[in-house]
């Protein structure tokens, strides 16, 4: 059987999209907000901080402990996240062979595109074994003037695959990302497994969210037609 594409390029968000990192990053931030005085809920947190950049909260950070997080600050989270990442990270459901089958539809023109800092990036795609098919499209939020919930890195993955942003799709778990993809022009699929750390698809349709689809199993009927 052969695929088609259905689109010209397909750009991944990461956390939540292709591996399930949000609960081990979440369960470190809400640790390190408690040694400052901050008690969060696993909801909470996940309401308040999943999908935005960490440095871009520090208003709210210190609003509700009085510390200003710093450099010193947010390399020890990196560090300590990094070390659970290491231990416990594994991938989204269904997500390795969905990506491995649509390989072929689209030489050259998958690529990841995050808020996270890139050696984290590069950590988790490493760690489910998919390194590989992202290698040299890897794009990091951090290193672009703005991140999510602006366009610029979708724009930066699309201009470097060579496509129109508006004939790629990208693939979103959070209302910050969706509005990033929406901004780039791309059609923005919204993925919303039923777990504490998903969006229901109302919140990312009401944020512009072409459509919505609940597991990974799905996504290659998205993306591809057979031939």
């Amino acid at each position: 059987m052969d695929l088609s594409p259905k689109f010209a390029a397909v750009l991944f968000d990461c956390d939540g999209v292709l591996v399930d990192s949000e609960s081990i990053t979440n369960g470190v931030l809400r640790g390190m907000l408690a040694e400052l005085g901050w008690n969060l809920s696993k909801e909470e947190a996940v309401a308040r901080f999943v999908g935005k950049m960490l440095r871009d909260e520090a208003d709210v950070i210190e609003a509700h402990t009085g510390f200003r997080i710093d450099d010193a600050w947010l390399t020890d989270f990196r560090r300590r996240r990094n070390v659970e990442l290491e231990a416990s990270l594994q991938a989204i459901p269904g997500v390795v062979e969905a990506v491995r089958t649509i390989v072929p539809a689209y030489p050259g023109r998958l690529a990841c595109a995050s808020s996270a800092d890139r050696p984290k990036i590069e950590l988790q795609l490493k760690k489910i074994g998919l390194y590989d098919v992202f290698e040299g499209r890897i794009f990091s939020g951090m290193e672009l003037p703005k991140s999510k919930p602006a366009p610029d890195v979708y724009l930066a993955a699309a201009d470097a695959l060579g496509v129109d942003p508006a004939e790629a799709a990208v693939i979103e778990d959070s209302p910050t990302g969706v509005i990033a993809g929406r901004a780039a022009g791309s059609f923005v699929f919204g993925f919303c497994p039923p777990s504490p750390v998903h969006q229901r698809p109302e919140a990312l349709l009401a944020v512009g969210a072409d459509a919505t689809f609940d597991s990974m199993t799905e996504l290659p009927g998205l993306l591809t037609r057979e031939v």
